[in-house]
């Protein structure tokens, strides 16, 4: 169904070259190890990749709410500019720069990505408009550092929209009570303005991207705004902590609030959030998680010291019982399992202003970094697959003994898998290690 172009192939071949030879390596996005899971492998399409700029207007501005003054009489308001990059099927015959410039956590360092979308190319002629697959990053972070999954999955025919959150990237980091406001009304924002666009006569979205049939992937903090937008409205502890939302501007997301039981879009069918973040802070609880309303799959660390795993993402996919629902676990990983991109070259220094070496914000202590994003590719395919366009074979991928390590791999000399086989769909044997995939329906 899908294969690995040979420019892939190139690219790992010419990246093990480099690294061989001292040379320096390109910051390739689009690796796939020869150990990667079946679906992970980029898909039939060219991919072009775009920037738009938009702004969602008379937003409240958190920033110029002074939590220590007395609570205004009216809130301060402002036009809320965000910009989202694109990745989307391009044109068989399309041609282009394959760069991405971005940024580093630093917020200084500016470096050159290398992967296989094209700048600015023709989008694919199509009779049937695309499912759509909103990216929401962490705190901080940015609209590339889930690059390597955008590009894949557009590959697989999806358009794809990564948003950089204005006040929660590495060059506007602000206060955190306007991350906890914002994340979830951007991501709606950037779906209304995308199905806009896709209805705009002349614009490359026009009969590209089917804006009634979405999907929305969170990291960290996006994982927490994916929770909002599925229907996980916060609790009042939250809305009243005093270094969240300034007097109680959280209050936008209180459970069975009017603006909270508004906000839910029946446009986005499923959810994918990687290390949620705030269920160990308070700001869900049983009752409110019941709110989550769409399929939804959750992936973390069993070690994860931001989020939380035990009470944190693992107690958000027990508690979101309304929803079928699935968790994939690494185990031993932390909070940067699956999601990140691998380490830029140049983040391998320590910055003085952060304290820290910049490659720790994007590796994993136990885990290979294209490792786990080959395994997330594979998953959030498998998964998408099933939930977004139907495709009844993605079940067999989604149907896994819960622990990997106890699959048998017993196959007769033709391929066919003999009745004991329950080695993991899709994955080479002996490959199939370190993770769990549980599954909870609703109601459960």
């Amino acid at each position: 169904m899908f294969h690995l172009r040979s420019t892939v192939l190139a690219a790992v071949i010419a990246a093990g070259t480099m690294a061989a030879g001292n040379a320096v390596a390109e910051n390739r996005i689009d690796t796939q190890r020869h150990d990667a899971p079946e679906l992970s492998a980029y898909g039939e399409f060219k991919v072009g990749v775009r920037t738009l700029e938009m702004v969602n207007p008379d937003q409240i501005n958190t920033l110029a709410i002074d939590p220590a003054a007395e609570k205004p009489a009216e809130w301060p308001r402002y036009d809320r500019p965000l910009t989202v990059e694109v990745w989307y099927p391009a044109d068989p015959a399309a041609e282009g720069s394959t760069e991405l410039k971005a940024y580093l956590r630093d917020g200084k360092t500016e470096v050159t990505l290398f992967g296989q979308a094209m700048r600015d190319a023709a989008p694919l002629a199509t009779d049937t408009a695309l499912p759509l697959v909103i990216i929401s990053h962490g705190y901080p972070g940015n609209r590339f550092l889930l690059s390597h999954l955008a590009e894949n999955i557009a590959s697989k025919g999806y358009v794809v929209a990564s948003i950089d959150h204005t006040d929660s990237t590495y060059r506007t980091r602000a206060a955190f009570g306007s991350t906890l406001v914002n994340r979830s009304l951007d991501q709606i924002f950037v779906l209304g303005e995308l199905a806009r666009l896709a209805g705009e006569d002349g614009n490359f979205l026009n009969g590209l991207a089917d804006s009634d049939n979405a999907a929305v992937i969170g990291y960290s903090m996006g994982g927490y705004g994916a929770i909002i937008t599925a229907g996980g409205g916060v609790t009042q502890a939250a809305v009243d902590l005093s270094w969240g939302g300034p007097h109680g501007t959280l209050g936008v997301h209180l459970s069975g609030s009017d603006s909270h039981n508004a906000l839910p879009d029946p446009r986005i069918k499923t959810i994918v959030a990687f290390g949620p973040w705030g269920m160990e802070r308070g700001f869900w609880d049983a009752e409110t998680l019941k709110g989550v309303n769409v399929p939804s799959l959750f992936i973390a660390g069993s070690v994860d010291d931001v989020s939380g795993y035990k009470k944190g993402v693992r107690a958000i996919w027990q508690g979101a019982s309304s929803a079928d629902r699935a968790l994939l676990t690494f185990e031993n990983a932390n909070h940067n399992a699956g999601a990140p991109m691998p380490a830029p070259a140049e983040a391998d220094k320590v910055d003085a202003d952060l304290g820290f070496n910049l490659a720790e914000h994007y590796n994993d202590a136990v885990w290979d970094t294209v490792r786990m994003n080959n395994i997330s590719q594979h998953f959030v395919t498998a998964w998408l697959g099933h939930h977004l366009k139907g495709d009844e074979a993605m079940a067999a991928y989604l149907d896994l003994t819960p622990t990997a390590n106890d699959g048998v791999w017993a196959r007769e000399d033709d391929g066919t898998n003999k009745p004991e086989h329950t080695h993991w769909q899709g994955f080479q044997n002996r490959t199939a290690k370190g993770l769990r995939y549980e599954v909870l329906k609703a109601g459960e």
